[in-house]
């Protein structure tokens, strides 16, 4: 049942927000200026301070995006307000000191996203003893465009903005400035990642847990050639003035093309933006990073795949015909479509994250997903961003129906609640419950201490057959599945394969 609703000051001023079930939540509060006019394609400013005490019960606007098909509701649409580079909390006491913090940065491919989803809704992860940070930074050429005489990587500056905010404020909502962990999936795990590898995150935080990090970077050239592909197709000058001329909307509709993911990514500035995020990862933040077995799965079925020609794709990629034939022997019999989606899956997010963990200088710890969801009938396996809703504890709703199906599976229950306690452990004292990725090199055996316990409420049993004897090549890894377990290099056709390309 509400209770009464709770107050807090920050910085800019004093904002209410709401408490139901002992997590008071406080949503929609600035932390940069609005983005009107000439902001629209500037750093992120100073937000202004507010007299008396400000709603904080309703998300802001989202940032300007198209339109997402698996969005219940519009997660941005035009005429919405400028007002949308925002923070929401969620504490389980905001008269507590000392409680980890979690900063959640969403995924969307560059182009999508908002912090409203309610996959991200951070209720049931705070209340496990936590504080609980979503935000909005901005997307698509608003974000990631290379625009001539303006700041690059503007979506990154929003998120060194929205932790400095985190690093001022977060205090006063219980949690602890000096124990902050940011995660996020998919391009918020690229962000993440970039982040660690930026000096300018210095300070900001102490811990970084990546899912399914992509592994791109844009020279400025390539971003400036695609700032100039979309001015073409929309009649205007490449430059900031010449998008302000026309509606966000026009920009949306022109900006990807058939069969691209995205046509963005972080920029190669030679400031915030160095290169390749695994090259330059800062030691003292510890790191959590992995991976979903079937990642492309999802992005086939979008498209609506149901043939392919791996070979094509490998030599795409830049891979010798002997790759491919290494694949095959790897796994025997497998469909020239899952071939296509297994090389993809590798080269966009799997062997990138692994990469992370192999060459993080800091404490690392590697993961894989491999639990597959029942929904279609099986067709999407364990894919991208299946871990999500399982992360936040929300089962239903938003993406979490379309990729779990429904009703919820019992699997997936267990799955989530004990991915929350690993992340709330690591984000707590940076020990996740399984061994360092690095650990492998003195070997671990397995136990039943070492397993995840079994209850009535459904959990798994730990068993000396999930023992891992280590590899000190590729490392040790937690699967989550059912049973969860620790391997040893579960990748390891895939990792021989790509270390010439991307180690």
């Amino acid at each position: 049942m509400p209770s009464e609703a709770p107050t807090v000051l920050t910085t800019h001023g004093t904002v209410r927000g709401t408490a139901v079930g002992g997590v008071h939540a406080f949503k929609g509060i600035p932390y940069a200026a609005p983005i009107a006019g000439p902001a629209r394609f500037e750093a992120p400013g100073e937000p202004e301070r507010w007299d008396g005490t400000r709603d904080a019960t309703r998300f802001s606007p989202g940032v300007p995006q198209p339109a997402f098909v698996g969005a219940p509701t519009p997660l941005w649409a035009p005429g919405d307000g400028d007002d949308c580079l925002s923070v929401n909390v969620w504490t389980p006491d905001p008269g507590a000191g000392g409680l980890p913090v979690l900063v959640w940065l969403y995924g969307g491919a560059f182009i999508i996203g908002s912090s409203s989803q309610p996959d991200y809704d951070g209720a049931v992860l705070a209340a496990g003893g936590a504080v609980v940070v979503t935000l909005n930074y901005r997307v698509g050429l608003e974000g990631f465009g290379a625009l001539p005489g303006r700041p690059a990587n503007r979506w990154l500056r929003d998120q060194l903005a929205a932790l400095r905010w985190v690093q001022d404020n977060i205090a006063a909502f219980g949690g602890d400035p000096g124990n902050v962990t940011v995660f996020g999936q998919s391009a918020g795990a690229t962000s993440v990642v970039t982040l660690v590898a930026a000096e300018a995150g210095r300070g900001l935080f102490r811990r970084a847990i990546g899912q399914s990090v992509a592994g791109t970077v844009k020279t400025e050239a390539e971003a400036l050639a695609v700032t100039g592909r979309i001015a073409a197709a929309l009649g205007v000058p490449a430059t900031a003035e010449g998008f302000a001329a026309v509606p966000a909307e026009a920009i949306h509709a022109v900006q990807g093309r058939p069969g691209e993911i995205t046509p963005y990514g972080p920029v190669l500035d030679g400031e915030l933006v160095l290169g390749l995020p695994w090259h330059h990862l800062r030691a003292e933040v510890d790191l959590v990073v992995g991976f979903t077995r079937d990642e492309f799965r999802l992005f086939a079925m979008l498209e609506g795949l149901t043939t392919a020609d791996p070979a094509a794709t490998a030599a795409g990629l830049g891979l010798p015909p002997s790759a491919l034939a290494e694949y095959r022997a790897a796994h025997p019999g497998i469909s020239d479509l899952d071939l296509h989606n297994l090389v993809l899956s590798d080269r966009i997010f799997r062997m990138p994250s692994l990469w992370c963990a192999r060459h993080h200088p800091g404490r690392a710890f590697c993961y894989e997903f491999t639990w597959p969801s029942p929904a279609f009938g099986g067709a999407l396996g364990a894919c991208h961003g299946i871990e999500v809703g399982l992360t936040f504890g929300n089962l239903d709703g938003g993406m979490t129906d379309l990729l779990l199906g429904s009703p919820t599976p019992a699997e997936a229950v267990v799955l989530s609640k004990e991915i929350r306690r690993a992340w709330l452990a690591f984000a707590t004292d940076g020990d996740p419950g399984w061994p360092e990725f690095g650990s492998a090199e003195g070997g671990v055996v397995g136990s039943a201490e070492g397993g995840v316990a079994g209850s009535a409420e459904g959990g798994v049993a730990g068993s000396a057959e999930g023992g891992v004897v280590g590899s000190g090549e590729g490392g040790l890894v937690r699967r989550w599945d059912v049973p969860i377990d620790v391997v040893a290099d579960p990748e390891a056709v895939s990792r021989r394969i790509w270390e010439p390309f991307l180690g």
